[in-house]
């Protein structure tokens, strides 16, 4: 197999097969996926509260893996020029503008009706239109905030893209993480509707699949993804999934105690829709404001339920079947 970079250091499962394990215990995805003597689970603990929206992390996972140029175009809504995720993004840079404070305020404050761009050019001035808000509060401080968060593939325990693969491109590594082998994708596409984040994504030039290999090529040299490496803030932190939740929790505590009633940790349950996710974060607001589904769910979840009344239903067709040729047999010989 090859990655979209060099490519070294990048191997299948060793049973050849796809490596989801929908219903089994999420803490040894890979020792159900065939690794009887796996590493511990790595992943993604992402902080947006001390994220800055340099995007070094977009920057580094395109050169390392040679990910194409997706355009530079400003979205019209925002300062972001990468818009969202995709085949040719693999890690994206949400800023998300809000007429708040930094802290201590209630969660879901629409700003659909700010104009970020002119409030921003009078905060040095102090002045409103009539009935507004002044941009400055009384004491100076900004009322306009921005929120960066940096995106990524989520690595779900239960991950439907792997459910739906019909080759085996998709598959799960020794580190617990979900990797697209695109020398073996088809482009079928199926996997795209199956992810309940809209991460995965073709390619318009090819029609294969891409997303974020948690560069699985330099886990297997014992290096760190580049997007943790070029973090200059440690908001995406890298490393064993039970250390990084642990990690977690406390940096939430931290920042309600000193006031920031908002933190709250986002895809680190394991009893949630998706089984938890390799890659969560700390958000400053609802997962909403952040682009992100509230409660996922993982897409193929009642495949099995489907599948066995499919099979009544056709035991029972067939059972009807003969039963009626049997009759009209019986008749034919009177």
């Amino acid at each position: 197999m090859t990655d979209s970079g060099s490519g070294d250091g990048l191997r299948a499962r060793p049973d050849g097969g796809h490596g989801n394990q929908l219903y089994g215990p999420q803490h040894d995805v890979a020792g159900a996926a065939g690794y009887p003597d796996s590493p511990p689970r790595m992943g993604f603990f992402t902080d947006t509260s001390v994220c800055i929206g340099c995007k070094a992390c977009e920057v580094a996972c395109k050169e390392w893996n040679a990910v194409p140029e997706d355009g530079l175009l400003l979205t019209g809504m925002s300062y972001d020029n990468t818009q969202g995720l995709g085949a040719d993004t693999w890690r994206h840079v949400a800023f998300i503008e809000q007429r708040k404070p930094l802290g201590g305020q209630e969660p879901g404050v629409s700003h659909e009706d700010v104009d970020v761009f002119d409030a921003a050019g009078r905060l040095g001035t102090g002045s409103a239109p009539a009935g507004q808000i002044s941009p400055l509060a009384p004491d100076g401080r900004t009322e306009l905030r921005w929120l960066m968060s940096s995106d990524v593939c989520k690595h779900c325990t239960h991950a439907a893209c792997l459910d739906v693969c019909p080759t085996g491109a998709l598959f799960r590594t020794e580190f617990g993480t979900v990797v697209v082998q695109e020398d073996i994708c088809n482009g079928c596409g199926y996997c795209v509707p199956a992810c309940p984040y809209g991460v995965i994504d073709q390619r318009k030039d090819d029609g294969r699949v891409w997303k974020c290999t948690l560069c699985y090529d330099r886990l297997g040299v014992g290096q760190e993804p580049a997007c943790a490496k070029a973090c200059p803030t440690d908001s995406i932190q890298f490393g064993p999934l039970d250390e990084l939740r642990e990690r977690a929790e406390d940096r939430v505590a931290r920042l309600r105690a000193a006031g920031v009633a908002d933190a709250r940790l986002y895809g680190e349950d394991p009893t949630d829709g998706v089984g938890g996710d390799g890659a969560f974060f700390l958000l400053l607001d609802e997962p909403e404001v952040y682009g992100l589904p509230p409660d996922p769910v993982v897409t193929t979840r009642d495949l099995p339920d489907m599948w066995r009344h499919a099979a009544l239903a056709a035991v029972s067709l067939a059972a009807l079947a003969v039963t009626s040729f049997v009759r009209s047999a019986g008749r034919g010989r009177r």
